[in-house]
């Protein structure tokens, strides 16, 4: 995964190759697919490419339909099914390999004053800097060590506002601070691509925190299946920004997951939510 912001900045500098037609640059991992937070940023980068620049994203959702190999190179086809007077609809498929591994429809809107109110930053959090770096806290509890965990999310920072613990009653919560490691252009756009790319981090794993199994543990066959995310105000995705992330519901095989992304200062940026696979396979 990218290191340093500046890779990620990269990654999300897509080659055009054709009027709708965009190709996007893996990086070098250790996993085994393609990121799901890369594929969600790199289609928004694709269509903001075929958009007016006085539009602004303002909602998305996708699917993921198959896994991402980070083998090859990925191609976004980018269809332009809608310009209004104020809003703007692009669709986006994502192929690789000859076959679709995701799709998504996203909306903009060109920036206008209006009705304003939000949810209120959640009381009690404590400050980044009281916070300890998710590496050092996933090295502890995962299989992996923390050097591992920090070469594959080198290019951003989180810190723990509240530590998960697996099987607590009624626990599916986490917060998260996070933020991209150094300063990124001040373009927009980029800053709701790395918004994207960072939603989808830890999103998913909340929804097992309520329960004793280890997220992506060897008994545990977890994927994003779908994702949607609002983008509510402007907000630099290089400053400190609280993931606060609940999971309402899992069943099935499935669990639901909702994120709110507030800055340091108490406003609300932006929401997620997602569904994805969370079986528990035989030991």
């Amino acid at each position: 995964m990218p290191r340093t912001a500046a890779e990620l900045v990269g990654l999300l500098d897509l080659e055009q190759l054709d009027t709708d037609l965009f190709r996007g640059p893996q990086p070098e991992t250790v996993l085994q697919r393609s990121f799901g937070g890369q594929v969600l940023a790199q289609a928004l980068g694709a269509a903001y490419r075929t958009v007016a620049l006085d539009r602004v994203a303002h909602s998305l959702k996708a699917y993921f339909l198959r896994p991402g190999s980070p083998a090859s190179p990925l191609l976004y086809v980018v269809e332009p099914t809608r310009d209004g007077r104020s809003f703007t609809q692009r669709r986006v498929v994502a192929r690789q390999e000859g076959k679709p591994i995701f799709s998504m429809v996203c909306s903009f809107h060109v920036p206008e004053p209006g009705l304003d109110h939000a949810d209120p930053f959640p009381p009690g959090v404590p400050a980044p800097s009281e916070c300890r770096p998710a590496a050092q806290v996933l090295g502890e509890r995962s299989a992996r060590t923390a050097a591992v965990w920090e070469a594959e999310w080198g290019a951003l920072e989180a810190r723990y506002a509240t530590e998960p613990i697996r099987g607590e009653s009624g626990s599916a919560q986490l917060q998260l601070w996070i933020r991209a490691e150094s300063r990124l252009p001040d373009d927009p756009r980029v800053h709701q691509m790395v918004l994207a790319y960072l939603s989808d981090i830890s999103l998913l794993s909340v929804s097992v925190l309520a329960h004793p199994v280890e997220f992506l543990s060897p008994r545990m066959q977890a994927a994003s299946i779908d994702h949607a995310m609002w983008f509510h105000r402007p907000v630099r995705a290089d400053e400190w920004l609280l993931y606060d992330q609940t999971s309402p519901s899992a069943s099935g095989g499935l669990g639901f997951s909702q994120g709110r992304l507030f800055t340091q200062s108490g406003v609300l940026a932006a929401s997620c939510a997602q569904e994805g696979l969370i079986r528990v396979l035989d030991a």
